[in-house]
């Protein structure tokens, strides 16, 4: 069992994790980092034995953030000798729970549970754990329901403060807002609760909160958002605090006509997101975010160090940046490959990594 689960992962944690291995520095954080010192090192078992069976259980979800966080973990498998079998439900809590079952059925060594209901999810981490299978999860609320499940996530709370201080600071106190936000998944709600404390400290007036997740996320919550403006054309500003949320609030500012007079902040970014935040006349101003094939690529290490029994934590999360539209303008950011060369504190090697691992970048 865990011992003395951490509370839930939030803007109080700090950067914890990694690997116990010698010849390796940490940081005050608990971050490990490569010194000059380092040298390869032979791989522990079992991936001293050839390929290591996994599994990449996904919830996922519509827009470019799944298919960079899936990108980064399978070419993070690839380098350090897994063989990765891939479950995708697409937001179908039924389907996940089948793909988890088949899973476990099928000999596997290790599952990465990429989001999900925790109700759905956690009897069967339960299982697979009592029967001696490695589990990580990302984004799926465990703490109390699957203690022996290692838990890796963004920092949310994080996150929410960053692009809601800048919110704050482009609109003032005491206007009216509109709110995005399905509350269906663990970095949502972690992103609501944060938002609740910025209504509450900046006297905001909360106007509208719509939201749906299905795998037509961003056209679903523009059709949404549309109607709500359309009765609160006087709000300033719409937290939409996850992409393809933020996508939709978007299109339907411009659908109202509404570009000059009410902003967007989101979560989250991707090329598309970049040509979309510097387009003419973009009411989006600001996201914050990880790089999310850096994440995905951090979440299959932490996994390999479970598995070979050199992790030093329980939970793992991963710290973001705040992009905002006038940084990428002035810096003629127009890709993920531009931002990552002006932010290098997206990338994430330092973290839930070993000398025996091969870290990738993208």
């Amino acid at each position: 069992m865990r011992p003395n689960a951490a509370p839930e992962l939030g803007l109080c944690i700090a950067l914890l994790v990694l690997a116990c291995a010698p010849g390796r520095d940490h940081d005050r954080a608990g971050v490990a980092r490569t010194s000059a010192a380092d040298t390869p090192a032979e791989r522990p078992a079992p991936f001293d034995q050839g390929p290591v069976k996994i599994a990449l259980v996904q919830y996922s979800g519509a827009g470019d953030y799944f298919q960079q966080w899936t990108n980064g973990a399978r070419r993070q498998a690839d380098a350090v000798g897994f063989d990765l079998q891939h479950y995708d439900a697409q937001a179908d809590d039924t389907k996940q729970a089948a793909d988890m079952k088949a899973a476990m059925e099928s000999g596997v060594a290790g599952v990465i549970v990429d989001h999900g209901r925790s109700a759905t999810m956690c009897p069967l981490i339960n299982q697979a754990t009592d029967a001696g299978i490695a589990v990580v999860v990302y984004d799926v609320k465990v703490t109390e329901c699957a203690p022996k499940a290692v838990e890796t996530a963004q920092n949310d709370a994080d996150l929410a403060t960053r692009v809601l201080d800048q919110m704050a600071a482009d609109i003032g106190d005491g206007v009216p807002v509109g709110y995005v936000n399905p509350l269906v998944l663990a970095p949502l709600e972690r992103r609501d609760e944060v938002w609740k404390r910025f209504v509450a400290a900046h006297s905001w007036t909360q106007s509208f909160a719509v939201g749906r997740f299905s795998q037509e996320v961003a056209k679903d919550n523009a059709r949404l958002a549309a109607t709500a403006l359309r009765s609160h054309p006087d709000v300033k500003a719409v937290f939409a605090p996850y992409d393809e949320l933020t996508k939709g609030t978007v299109e339907a500012i411009e659908r109202n006509s509404l570009g000059s007079r009410v902003a967007a902040y989101g979560i989250d970014i991707s090329n598309a997101d970049i040509e979309l935040m510097t387009r003419k006349d973009s009411p989006w101003k600001a996201t914050a975010t990880t790089d999310p094939s850096a994440v995905g690529a951090a979440v299959t290490r932490t996994l390999a160090l479970q598995l070979a029994g050199q992790l030093g934590s329980w939970q793992v999360v991963f710290p973001g940046v705040l992009v905002t539209q006038a940084f990428l303008k002035r810096e003629k950011i127009t890709n993920m490959a531009d931002l990552r060369a002006k932010l290098p504190d997206l990338n994430l090697t330092g973290i839930a990594s070993a000398p025996w691992i091969p870290s990738v970048t993208f």
